[in-house]
């Protein structure tokens, strides 16, 4: 039986951060122990430890398997690089986002992005990925070839969550047609025309595949055993439609009625963390920190910038009024339950030893060490 003692801790537990120890076997947490502690095991000094953090929603390792436009790159380095940099950001789980379709036919997402699946297998079986790395699949409604990019990901052992999406300009996260029109010719590079045309094609892309996909991916979670969410709601109506279709989670709600609704039928409310330390969505929807001081966030998401997720349960301290304790909660326990995964997200006897030491500069977390089951990653 292989044991690890971590002592001299600022320990951030459910309710409560206390000087402890933790004492670790096989890979569990077997002990917490108030106090110094004795001579034995791993001195911390003083610095906090937390559990590792569960990511639900990230887009990084797009950035890396495609670094530019139209540039690939190979996906075992991608991975290994984002590999690398969540667990330098204290990601110990984390849902791999993955965009099945794109509806104008350009990018990453609108291709088959299967061969990711035997790469983390061989990862995996070569003992060199620092973190748990499991799927989420984004499903783009409108795109009519987002079925046939989902089969190879469908029953895959490493589901836990399905998405969905609908990025149509006009609606949802870009309501406001300024902000789409700048992101869609800034990110992607079209011309006002470009942007113009595809806002006349919208309507019918949507009424032809939209909502037949999304009831074809509801099903698709529901006959799979894996969570359901919404994305970018901005309606009550948003919402209570995902409800009834099975959703257990709102990703991203763009408006304050959105989030409460969801709150009111028992979704878990997503938010991004960097919408919280930028102060407000790049997109002119809710900010982050409203939802927090009106009590409606559950869970916070890197999304784009994996080093945001530790530092947003910070800037709830800071800005929110949330203990420390509640604040770890959105970034690690809460997200474990949201896609069905109670074995994490807490320092607490009988769950995995996922952990990460942190020490505090000038009111900023900076990782020192991650650990997953036991096994110092970082």
């Amino acid at each position: 039986m292989r044991e690890q003692i971590f002592r001299r801790a600022r320990l951030v537990l459910p309710n409560e951060v206390v000087l402890g120890s933790v004492v670790v076997r096989d890979g569990a947490v077997a002990e917490i122990q108030p106090g110094a502690g004795g001579v034995q095991g791993l001195d911390l000094e003083g610095d906090l430890l937390l559990p590792g953090l569960v990511e639900l929603h990230t887009d990084n390792l797009e950035h890396h398997a495609m670094p530019r436009p139209r540039v690939s790159f190979p996906m075992l380095s991608a991975m290994q690089a984002h590999d690398a940099e969540l667990a330098a950001a204290g990601i110990t789980t984390v849902l791999d986002a993955i965009g099945i379709g794109d509806p104008y036919g350009e990018g990453f997402r609108a291709g088959d992005q299967s061969a990711m699946l035997a790469v983390l297998d061989k990862l995996e079986a070569a003992d060199v990925l620092r973190v748990d790395h499991l799927l989420h699949l984004r499903c783009e409604l409108p795109d009519p070839n987002a079925r046939a990019l989902f089969e190879p990901f469908s029953g895959h052992r490493r589901l836990r969550l399905l998405s969905l999406m609908d990025h149509t300009p006009g609606q949802r996260q870009w309501v406001d047609l300024h902000h789409a029109r700048t992101h869609f010719t800034g990110k992607k590079g079209w011309s006002d025309a470009q942007f113009d045309e595809q806002l006349s094609l919208a309507p019918e892309r949507q009424a032809l595949h939209a909502e037949p996909n999304r009831h074809w991916f509801a099903h698709q979670a529901r006959q799979h055993g894996v969570a359901l969410a919404t994305h970018d709601d901005a309606t009550a109506a948003h919402v209570a439609q995902a409800h009834a279709l099975g959703a257990l989670i709102c990703e991203f709600p763009t408006t304050l009625g959105a989030a409460r609704h969801a709150r009111a039928l028992g979704l878990m409310t997503v938010a991004g963390a960097p919408n919280l330390l930028r102060g407000g969505s790049h997109a002119g929807n809710v900010a982050a920190l409203t939802l927090a001081q009106e009590g409606v966030l559950d869970v916070l998401s890197s999304d784009y910038v994996p080093c945001s997720l530790l530092q947003s349960a910070w800037l709830l301290v800071q800005q929110a009024g949330w203990s420390l304790s509640a604040a770890v909660a959105a970034i690690s326990r809460k997200p474990a339950l949201a896609c069905g995964l109670d074995d994490r997200g807490a320092i607490e006897v009988g769950l995995r030893a996922d952990l990460l030491r942190v020490r505090e500069l000038e009111g900023t977390p900076l990782v020192r060490e991650a650990y997953v089951k036991g096994r110092r990653v970082i």
